[in-house]
């Protein structure tokens, strides 16, 4: 890690050129270390799987929002289906290549927005406090190529932009980062805010208000609209609820707070204790980012990320009040927490991992290529681990059964599932060569969800287990 990266000193303005061409470098080695632990593992958690199979099968002829569906927006599913047709879809490198890219990219328009701002020192300290603290988090959470990791670069971008006053392309930025992640959208705040508060008044409202709007209206046409609008808005109100599992979620709510605290805990102090007024947008962006990870009540660790580009730009609004001592024992602790969750992410397990493993290899051995399987349960990997294609479009049990995040099964069960899915769950779960029972005893095992129970009873014969998962094949 360069030195003059992290140096507190206020030395006199340097040309723009000599600048970036002294930091960029520094900031792409950063990028570039805080996500040695995410080549460890093949993958990190259930997302990446989905995303995967969702590529596979989008590189098949797959039709998004119809043969192909999630909760999510369209352009993380695009940005592995692109990464894939380069590795191929048998790896997840490409797609960590293209998280640090977009690590460094958020680092990069942060310490643009704080030298701007405040001058040269502050920008450095931005760019480097952001990568320092981007791993602040579970390694599943912080190493995984999410939505979350592709959505920062399009908010700091929006900021970025408005920043500059440029409306048009704030917009975009924060129609982009919707397109990856709906909660991306809070950025649309403090870029209001901003919008006001320059004295633009109408004159910048159309440009940000199309720039907004054109990017979402084309994904949708793109895509198909009806589904787009379920899938993404409409489709989640089940979900949206801890109803079931209250206690849970409030202890991963706090459990998740406090690793950010960790992470952040250089940091606190300073900010706490300063408050500008110049600095209300990025207070606001904070609040707005906090929105977002309450919306839906499930607190996983990744939603925590949206907090750490506003953190990092008021840490660096903080610290170039206080004295050199208090900015170097700022850094020094950031770095420290910085190796620690390093040092977490290549040193922990992954039994889920292990897991699903086995059970595709026992899929891989009981099947050819191309046959149709289904996998009962919530780890769609298992699908990309055997290269096997899945029979139905719910990749999980939970679109069937609404489980999720260790529901304990106050609202797990089919009249929760995502409207009509069971109609074309039947329809199309029946070419399964082969199902494999992953419930493990969770609320949505065969012996609670009626329909599961009649499609096996109707056409299948168990044949033994792996790891607790029941496998199950066609009767002839």
């Amino acid at each position: 890690m360069s030195a003059e990266l992290l140096a507190p000193s206020r030395s006199v303005p340097v040309s723009r050129t000599a600048y970036w061409s002294r930091l960029l470098p520094a900031l792409a080695a950063l990028a570039c270390v805080t996500r040695v632990p995410s080549f460890a593992r093949p993958l990190w958690n259930p997302d990446e799987g989905y995303l995967a199979v969702q590529a596979r099968l989008l590189a098949h002829g797959g039709q998004l929002y119809e043969t192909v569906v999630d909760r999510k927006p369209p352009l993380v599913p695009w940005l592995y289906e692109a990464a894939f047709a380069v590795t191929g879809s048998g790896t997840l490198t490409g797609v960590r290549v293209l998280a640090i890219v977009a690590q460094f990219l958020t680092a990069v328009l942060l310490a643009s927005l704080a030298r701007r701002r405040w001058g040269d020192t502050s920008g450095r300290t931005a760019g480097a406090v952001y990568l320092l603290i981007s791993v602040g988090l579970n390694p599943e959470d912080a190493q995984a190529a999410g939505f979350e990791v592709f959505t920062l670069p399009w908010t700091a971008a929006a900021m970025w932009c408005a920043d500059r006053r440029r409306w048009g392309a704030a917009g975009t930025a924060v129609a982009c980062a919707f397109l990856t992640k709906q909660t991306g959208a809070a950025v649309l705040l403090p870029v209001l805010w901003l919008h006001v508060s320059s004295g633009a008044g109408r004159r910048g409202l159309p440009r940000l208000t199309a720039g907004v709007v054109a990017p979402v209206l084309c994904a949708a046409l793109v895509t198909d609209p009806g589904g787009f609008l379920f899938w993404t808005v409409t489709g989640s109100s089940a979900y949206a609820t801890p109803t079931g599992s209250e206690l849970h979620v409030l202890a991963r709510g706090l459990v998740n707070a406090a690793i950010v605290a960790v992470a952040c805990a250089g940091l606190i102090r300073p900010v706490l204790r300063t408050f500008r007024a110049a600095t209300a947008d990025l207070w606001l962006w904070l609040a707005s980012s906090s929105g977002a990870v309450l919306l839906g009540l499930h607190f996983f660790g990744h939603y925590y990320l949206q907090l750490l580009p506003p953190v990092a730009l008021l840490a660096a609004s903080a610290l170039r009040a206080l004295p050199r001592d208090s900015t170097r024992t700022a850094l020094l602790v950031s770095t420290c927490t910085c190796v620690l969750f390093l040092t977490w992410g290549v040193l922990a397990p992954r039994p889920e991992l292990d897991h699903a493993r086995r059970v595709a290899e026992a899929v891989s051995s009981r099947t050819d290529l191309g046959d149709p399987v289904l996998i009962w349960g919530m780890h769609p990997e298992t699908y990309w681990l055997s290269h096997r294609t899945p029979a139905t479009r719910y990749l999980t049990a939970g679109l069937l059964t609404n489980y999720s995040g260790g529901r304990d099964g106050g609202r797990v069960g089919e009249r929760y599932a995502v409207k009509g899915a069971w109609r074309v769950f039947r329809r199309e779960a029946s070419s399964a060569v082969l199902v494999v029972d992953d419930s493990r005893g969770k609320p949505y095992a065969p012996e609670r969800v009626r329909g599961l129970r009649r499609l096996l009873a109707a056409g299948y014969e168990e044949v033994g287990t792996v790891d607790g998962a029941v496998l199950y094949v066609k009767r002839r």
